[in-house]
């Protein structure tokens, strides 16, 4: 009888560390954000084209929506960059091949040559396509 209490136990155990973990599309959708991330700090053309679909709807918190062209054109001509960039506080939700992720975005941008420090929130929308997550839609906003 001790022995099935112990087993009972482990289970009970094990059972809520399976419950706890992440999903793994959850961790695969992660990565992919973290990459995007890291790709537009330290400028990762390949990357940045490898990660986002070709009809990208990308929005910034002024209101400005661009393409994937315009995008990665802002980040390649230097219009934005990045000296630090991190995305906090993140949620996913997924719903079969989509993911909605949202997080805060704390960075410091340089837009034109200035510093500025910027805190907005995202929302990302990601979407599997030939078994690779590609973001297909952000909206940035003041929180």
């Amino acid at each position: 009888m001790p022995n099935v209490k112990v087993l009972i136990g482990f289970l009970c155990l094990f059972s809520g560390y399976v419950a706890a973990a992440p999903a793994p599309a959850e961790k695969d959708v992660a990565q992919a954000v973290d990459q995007l991330t890291q790709a537009m700090l330290h400028l990762d053309l390949k990357q940045l084209h490898a990660l986002t679909s070709d009809k990208l709807t990308y929005g910034h918190s002024s209101g400005k929506v661009q393409d994937k062209a315009q995008f990665i054109a802002d980040l390649e001509t230097h219009t934005s960059a990045f000296k630090t960039l991190e995305m906090q506080n993140q949620t996913i939700t997924l719903n079969g091949d989509t993911a909605l992720v949202r997080n805060h975005f704390h960075a410091l941008a340089v837009n034109s040559g200035v510093e500025v420090p910027t805190d907005i929130d995202n929302f990302q929308v990601w979407q599997k396509q030939k078994g690779k997550w590609l973001l297909i839609g952000r909206q940035a906003y003041k929180y």
